[in-house]
């Protein structure tokens, strides 16, 4: 299928131009996005997603969305998009300087741009080290920002070695996250992800798998800080542990190969594999 867009108040062709050149989110990246998956025609977890998209704005100081608008560009969209399987929202600065600074508040116009298009889902992931880092002091720390070179980086490097998915260390040396991903270390007999503390992103999907797995008795957990160094994933390459993605469109991956090394999918990673499916079969907009 085609991508689907809405932007201005109305659908637009994927060749109409959309966005003037000194958009500051096209000249410095000076905006958020959200990715949500698409089943049966709907978003899931908008509501959650558009909590977290006004949290990234907010803190990128950008102003406060206006989410009646985003909602109708989504409802518009989603109704002629047809078999989507993910939905795009970015919200930018709006026309602005060449520069970093802005221009006043009150000249300050968001631009809101919304689309639709397909996806597609693996079941498993395959990841690799890369020497780059997360700053967990970054002043966009936690923020889902468009500025997103460093992750475009690590992901090439990730799919030069054959892989899906690149796994960040932060300055410390702690385990943070993927490129577009969330990690949860299997251990012990209990999933365990690194804290938001830890410079992570606070990903809809591993909110929703601590919050689904602690009410269905699934011994998940968000881990302290310290817990779980990088070199945890030497425990994973030696089959003492084990290793599962959570995102927006991949869900729940368990992971079959770090580096060149293939590796077991863990019983608990595939069991909270089936409860993540189960759930979203229940409600669409948990």
């Amino acid at each position: 299928m085609s991508v689907v867009i809405w932007s201005d108040g109305a659908l637009r062709e994927p060749t109409d131009p959309l966005v003037t050149g000194v958009d500051h989110g096209l000249t410095v990246g000076d905006g958020v996005f959200e990715t949500c998956a698409v089943y049966e025609g709907q978003a899931f977890a908008l509501t959650r997603h558009l909590r977290r998209l006004r949290r990234s704005a907010l803190g990128l100081g950008l102003g406060e969305p206006d989410l009646d608008e985003v909602r109708t560009a989504v409802d518009k969209v989603l109704a002629v998009a047809g078999d989507a399987g993910r939905l795009r929202i970015t919200l930018t600065g709006g026309p602005g300087p060449l520069g970093s600074h802005r221009f006043d508040p009150e000249e300050q116009r968001q631009t809101l741009v919304v689309l639709a298009g397909p996806a597609t889902r693996a079941q498993v992931s395959r990841v690799v080290r890369v020497p780059w880092v997360r700053n967990e002091r970054s002043a966009v720390a936690g923020l889902k920002t468009t500025s997103y070179a460093e992750n475009v980086v690590a992901l090439a490097e990730a799919y030069r070695q054959g892989a899906d998915e690149a796994v960040l260390a932060n300055t410390v040396g702690e385990l943070c996250e993927g490129t577009g991903s969330n990690v949860f270390v299997e251990r012990g007999g209990e999933l365990v992800t690194p804290p938001l503390s830890s410079g992570c992103l606070a990903g809809i999907t591993r909110e929703l798998l601590l919050e689904w797995g602690a009410a269905d008795g699934m011994p998940v957990r968000e881990a302290e800080p310290g817990e779980l160094p990088y070199e945890v994933l030497d425990e994973v390459v030696a089959g003492d542990a084990h290793l599962l993605l959570s995102g927006s469109i991949r869900n729940i991956a368990p992971t079959v190969r770090v580096d060149a090394v293939d590796v077991a999918a863990g019983p608990l990673s595939l069991a909270a594999q089936r409860l993540f499916q189960e759930h979203v079969g229940r409600d669409l907009d948990p």
